[in-house]
């Protein structure tokens, strides 16, 4: 071999050995870890909790192997890989925060997200600031996080409960015109009771004159509702609205429906759709049913969307519900906000601050559509709904009379509270 062949051939492989041993971008990025809290135990893991974990665990194996569709097909956040942390979320909210506490003093994770209860959120919510850690809340539908308070470090991805009523009362409004007298049976803590108050206020803006025959609030968890329900149907109320969800929402309907409930009343279930999957054709004929959102049998025809539930029911054998479906877009509202920070910072890894200011604002796609960050000074998710009617249809329950509502004419302006914008007949007061 001549002295210049000798010289490519040593050249080349000192250009392979330099190759081998300079690690890739991947490889160079630290890990991001996330902490996730969603009910693993007690009556809301089965119908609730568990597939919001399953959805997350979804979303994180995808995102890792870089099989998500545009616009997330990089790998994890801005190359980074995920590691996740699943906490449990049963317990109460002096648990929650001091578990909170612990995933970020000592699992040192970078993100938490997190919440189903709308009472844990209301708990854990000043702790974001309080501890200087990016928080996303991806479920808790209590608007109050962001209307009686601000702060840096807090997200929600999901739309709140102002919404879900707000939508489901146009529904009703339209369904049965004649309809005023109302009633309601919601769980005793911020979500039931905002949720009720939500539906009647849109009810008396929509109708006025709207009588409320009876306002039933059991306790969290109660799972027998038989008192309640002989309430209900003494009260011979055109609506029943209910903002129940796992056990409870489950029981209401089970324990309703053999006394004749949802016939002597149109049944609201604003959060009833995760009991499409566990019910089926046991849910009466005639039962509106919303689903916190655009998800599950309302989710939109997009390539994100239809890959989501096809994933989810290829591993777990089941469709999606809509906690599943919020659980995947918080992660995928983070990754949005990261790469955006990411880009901004020239390619360096964004710090957190950084991500912060690329989050607010922010409107990126979910597998449940479009997700504005137009409420709460940037930091609270608006989206479209979507509503729609029972029916069983050779033994399958289907949705009948669907119908759709943007995102602005069923969330009050930023920085108007829910219960203003309602009292003033949805009009900025």
């Amino acid at each position: 071999m001549t002295h210049k062949g000798l010289s490519k051939l040593l050249g080349a492989v000192a250009a392979c050995a330099a190759l081998v041993a300079a690690p890739t971008g991947a490889q160079e990025m630290k890990p991001i870890k996330v902490g996730f809290v969603t009910f693993l135990s007690g009556p809301p893991a089965g119908a609730f909790g568990v597939p919001a974990r399953n959805g997350a665990e979804i979303m994180i194996e995808a995102l890792n192997a870089g099989s998500v569709p545009a616009p997330y097909a990089t790998k994890g956040f801005g190359g980074a890989p995920l590691e996740v942390v699943f906490v449990d979320e049963a317990g109460g909210t002096t648990k929650q925060v001091s578990e909170y506490r612990n995933l970020v003093q000592r699992q040192g994770v970078d993100v938490v997200i997190g919440y189903i209860s709308s009472g844990d959120c209301l708990a854990v919510a000043p702790l974001a600031d309080e501890l200087k850690k990016l928080t996303v809340f991806f479920d808790c539908g209590t608007p109050r996080i962001f209307e009686d308070a601000s702060y840096k470090h807090l997200f929600r991805t999901g739309a709140t409960g102002t919404m879900d009523n707000t939508a489901a009362a146009l529904y009703v409004a339209e369904m049965k015109p004649q309809a005023k007298r109302i009633a309601g049976i919601n769980q005793n803590y911020a979500w039931g009771q905002d949720s009720w108050a939500d539906f009647e206020g849109a009810m008396r803006a929509l109708r006025p004159g709207t009588e409320v025959a009876t306002s039933q609030l059991p306790k969290l968890y109660a799972g027998q509702f038989g008192a309640e329900i002989s309430t209900l149907l003494g009260a011979n109320a055109d609506i029943v609205h209910s903002s129940f969800w796992g056990a409870d929402l489950e029981g209401l309907i089970l324990q309703g429906a053999p006394r004749g409930l949802f016939q002597k009343s149109l049944v609201v279930l604003s959060a009833g759709e995760p009991a499409i999957n566990r019910l089926g054709a046991k849910i009466p004929d005639g039962t509106i049913i919303g689903a916190r959102g655009p998800y599950g049998p309302f989710a939109p025809d997009t390539a994100l969307a239809k890959w989501f539930k096809t994933t989810f029911e290829d591993r777990y054998n089941v469709a999606p519900n809509y906690a599943s479906y919020k659980a995947a877009q918080a992660l995928l509202g983070v990754k949005a906000a990261w790469e955006k920070a990411q880009a901004a910072a020239g390619g360096k890894a964004p710090t957190q601050d950084q991500v912060i200011a690329a989050f607010e604002g922010l409107v990126f796609e979910g597998p449940g559509g479009r997700v504005a960050m137009s409420l709460g000074k940037g930091h609270q998710a608006a989206m479209d709904n979507a509503i729609g009617t029972t029916k069983v249809v050779d033994g399958k329950l289907t949705m009948t009379n669907v119908k759709r509502y943007p995102a602005a004419q069923i969330n009050p302006p930023d920085g108007v509270k829910s219960e203003a914008w309602l009292k003033s007949g949805f009009k900025a007061p």
